[in-house]
């Protein structure tokens, strides 16, 4: 890895449960005073959080970044609403996807990349109960399978 490149620092793991993922986005955050800090310190929840599209331009809501420890009076809100820097081809394409009904976008992960904050955004819909029992069988019979695929390659 280069200088300075974090890797993963937050995951959304209960999205892929919750919704059905059919395309990804990489989205670079307008951050303030000492939310990198936090970033890097790995102090970060995405659960319940969202993308929403104003004006053109996007935003991230409820994501919480824990205030700095070190930080002073100067600290930041936790869960401010961010601005999301992406290319406005990409904004343009997720406004008219997003006003089909039942899409959303949701934030996946959070990964430091050449030393800037970015979140990978997946554009979703939401799945039905049917739905995640049906995924949760299926992770579980692949599961068996690997397993019996493993045992058999001992012998």
């Amino acid at each position: 890895m280069p200088k300075g490149d974090g890797g993963l620092i937050a995951q959304n793991k209960k999205a892929r449960h919750d919704y059905s993922v059919i395309e990804t986005y990489e989205a670079g955050l307008v951050l303030q005073g000492t939310e990198i800090k936090s970033i890097r310190a790995r102090r970060v929840n995405l659960k319940d959080s969202h993308a929403i599209i104003r004006k053109g331009e996007i935003f991230l809501l409820n994501m919480h970044i824990n205030e700095y420890e070190q930080g002073n009076r100067f600290n930041h809100d936790p869960t401010r609403t961010r601005k999301l820097l992406m290319k406005r081809k990409e904004i343009d394409k997720l406004i008219g996807l997003t006003k089909e009904q039942g899409y959303t976008v949701i934030p996946l992960k959070v990964y430091i990349k050449n030393g800037y904050a970015k979140v990978l955004l997946g554009l979703a819909k939401g799945k039905k109960k049917y739905d995640k029992r049906q995924d949760l069988k299926d992770k579980t019979m692949k599961r068996e399978v690997d397993k019996a695929l493993k045992e058999r390659q001992r012998i």
